[in-house]
């Protein structure tokens, strides 16, 4: 090919890497499509709440969660606000301690799975044939096989902790985002200016990282977000059923240590269960929340959709 067919076909490609670009919605629209309607504002705000916990709880505890500092199964007063537990350790103090630990478990959970599943779909929907094929089938295998009992099965053979917890529910939940992310890339290299850049002579590391993951990556947002929420519901599950680090004070640690201790034989349930029961329902709702808004903003085609049946 001469140097004038190259300058003559050079403009054709600088569009399209316009229009690739274009899938990565800028951090204002995103922000605003995200928080335009009151439920995904409530969500926010749930998980503004869960994340200050995270963060600060420790240190605004008012009691160190793992030390006596009262008469066991005393009710919620002035100087213990959730009562204590069987042992005598405040509550309040356990809830706000337990927020750090359930959430970072689902965080790491959900981003290892993330990566992983977005590595998974970038390559099968990129490089076709067998390994398209390969990859496909034990994404399938690993979306039929039952969730729980897996979980449940992983977490008694290896052992618990929070290390083996956040592994066992990466291994679970890397599935579904594999599957969503594969979509967006076979869609964006099915895309005029991706062929173009192939037939011009452009390297296979240079398009997948010019023109393929600038569309893929807000896909992998919103399902990093959606994976949180399974990722702290499933922990607390694991938790609950005690398969959880019992030195490790969580959300479904106290669940575990409220039935099994007698919060329901002495009434002190109120204060023991419901709290971080609905700390957890609070949090997986919000992320829930956020996450389909989240969609919407990143996928035009979900939120039309969303919008036509959600009237």
């Amino acid at each position: 090919m001469r140097a004038s067919d190259l300058r003559t076909a050079r403009p054709i490609v600088a569009p399209h890497a316009a229009g690739a670009r274009s899938h990565v919605a800028s951090v204002a629209r995103v922000l605003r499509l995200t928080l335009a309607t009151p439920a995904t504002r409530l969500g926010a705000t749930l998980l503004a709440l869960a994340a200050g916990a995270a963060l600060f709880g420790p240190a605004l505890a008012p009691y160190d969660p793992s030390v006596t500092v009262a008469a066991p199964y005393l009710a919620p007063s002035q100087q213990h606000w959730l009562g204590t537990n069987d042992v005598g350790q405040d509550i309040f103090s356990e809830l706000l301690v337990g927020a750090r630990v359930s959430l970072t478990i689902g965080l790491l959970a959900a981003l290892a799975a993330v990566t992983i599943g977005t590595a998974v779909g970038v390559l099968a929907g990129t490089a076709r044939g067998w390994l398209d094929v390969v990859l496909m089938r034990i994404t399938d295998v690993v979306l039929t096989l039952p969730f729980l009992p897996l979980v449940i099965v992983l977490a008694a053979f290896l052992g618990p902790s929070v290390a083996t917890t956040a592994t066992v529910l990466t291994v679970v939940i890397w599935a579904r985002p594999a599957r969503v992310v594969r979509s967006q890339a076979l869609s964006v290299s099915a895309h005029a200016y991706v062929e173009a850049a192939h037939a011009l002579g452009g390297r296979p590391r240079h398009v997948l990282r010019r023109h393929v993951l600038p569309a893929v990556l807000p896909v992998a947002l919103s399902q990093f977000v959606v994976a949180v929420s399974g990722a702290v519901l499933a922990e607390a599950s694991l938790a609950f059923l005690g398969l959880g680090d019992p030195l490790q004070k969580s959300w479904g640690t106290i669940l575990f240590y409220a039935q099994t201790r007698g919060a329901f034989l002495t009434g002190s349930w109120p204060w023991w269960v419901l709290p971080p029961g609905l700390a957890i329902a609070a949090t997986v709702l919000g992320f829930a929340l956020v996450g389909r808004s989240l969609e919407g903003a990143l996928m035009p085609r979900v939120r039309e959709h969303a919008g036509r049946t959600g009237r």
